[in-house]
């Protein structure tokens, strides 16, 4: 047995499940190939199974047409060809399982997870087993992060930092000139310095002004964008990684305001994400040094219940954070109980950001930080914002 599959068994016994089925029809869950570590053998038009019992050797169940399909896979391997055939096979694959995880999600509460359609479902609880959610497996072995993976995103994160320095400094520069300058060109602005810097991003970023920035996910095109001007809030979103195979993303949001001196009510809605974000956060380290169990949607309840009380909570539509690792939004627990009721928990060794935000139909702010759980503690891994930019 590969070391993998050993690990898996581990997971298995201590999440008390009798075993976990892998499922895959033309590529449909890449989570199956990540987790077993394999490239299929073969085309995959045709159905495969893989189970991996807690205890014992695993087996698999292939198409005859397809039967390289799990060559890379250690056990016993069966064929099918008709429907029968496979049914009966899927039945000897997990007889005398009662439990096992799939990728499934109760109510799709964690679609991340929900790579296996509601039939096959239906298939396997046709033998009398119990399907349930593999998303906190898939985390344990998704989301953890290595060491090396944890000082590549510390590396990007100070570059990134720079990176927003320069970018706010362009604009104040430009504004106090009285330059033209839009979304768009600070966009490409900050795009030209993750080039400079071996800075990957497959997206974005965000470059928004007053009402744009209450659009969460406005991205700014060179004929459908607006000029930055004096008297204008700015928000900056911006997320990249180091090009390289441990390379993870840093991602992050920060806010200023082109003028002298702040307006009352964009001060207001500044204080009020700030402190949110920033009792989410305290949330987070204080249960992590206690020991505490941790899980995503309590985190989102810290921020969002501080937003709520000062009368906002309407125009707070998003979840509060998502797992950050080699996507930027990664497979591991959410901070969500808005879009989701997210009851995964915060595991050792993963990251996330933590980002509430307020969007009012004249200007919307959000602060995002990424926070990194470790064994013994948990820690914002990059500059933290306290005030608005004076541009």
């Amino acid at each position: 047995m590969t070391t993998r599959i050993g690990e898996i068994q581990a997971a298995l016994r201590d999440e008390h499940l009798d075993g976990w089925l892998f499922f895959d029809h033309h590529h449909r869950d890449p989570l199956a190939y990540r987790v077993l570590q394999f490239t299929a053998g073969s085309m995959v038009t045709r159905r495969w199974f893989y189970f991996i019992p807690a205890h014992g050797e695993p087996s698999g169940l292939v198409h005859k047409i397809e039967a390289q399909t799990l060559a890379e896979l250690p056990g016993h391997h069966t064929f099918y060809a008709g429907w029968k055939e496979l049914m009966d096979g899927l039945s000897r694959l997990l007889h005398g399982a009662k439990k096992v995880a799939m990728q499934y999600s109760p109510n799709c509460q964690v679609p991340y997870v929900a790579m296996v359609d509601a039939g096959t479902v239906e298939a396997v609880r046709s033998f009398g087993v119990e399907v349930v959610t593999a998303a906190n497996l898939i985390q344990y072995f998704e989301s953890r992060w290595n060491q090396q993976q944890l000082e590549a995103h510390l590396d990007a994160g100070r570059l990134i930092d720079q990176i927003r320095m320069r970018a706010f400094s362009h604009v104040s520069d430009s504004v106090r000139a009285g330059s033209r300058i839009t979304e768009w060109d600070m966009q490409q602005f900050i795009l030209a310095r993750f080039r400079e810097n071996s800075l990957f991003t497959d997206h974005g970023p965000d470059v928004a002004v007053n009402a744009n920035a209450s659009n969460p996910h406005y991205d700014p095109k060179q004929d459908a964008c607006s000029e930055i001007r004096p008297g204008d809030l700015v928000l900056m979103d911006m997320w990249a990684k180091l090009n390289g195979p441990e390379g993870v993303y840093y991602d992050i949001t920060w806010t200023g305001y082109c003028g002298s001196s702040v307006p009352s009510d964009i001060e207001n809605v500044f204080t009020v994400v700030r402190d949110a974000r920033d009792k989410a956060i305290r949330f987070v380290t204080d249960s992590v040094e206690h020991h505490r169990s941790l899980h995503g949607f309590e985190v989102d309840d810290a921020a969002r219940a501080h937003i709520r009380a000062a009368g906002f909570g309407e125009y707070f539509f998003h979840r509060t954070g998502h797992s950050i690792g080699a996507e930027v939004h990664g497979t591991g627990a959410n901070m969500d109980n808005l879009e989701t009721h997210d009851d995964r928990r915060i595991i050792p060794w993963t990251c996330f950001s933590i980002e509430p935000g307020i969007y009012l139909p004249e200007f919307g702010i959000r602060s995002e930080v990424n926070v990194f759980v470790g064994d013994e503690r948990a820690r914002v891994t990059g500059e933290i914002q306290n005030s608005l930019l004076l541009l």
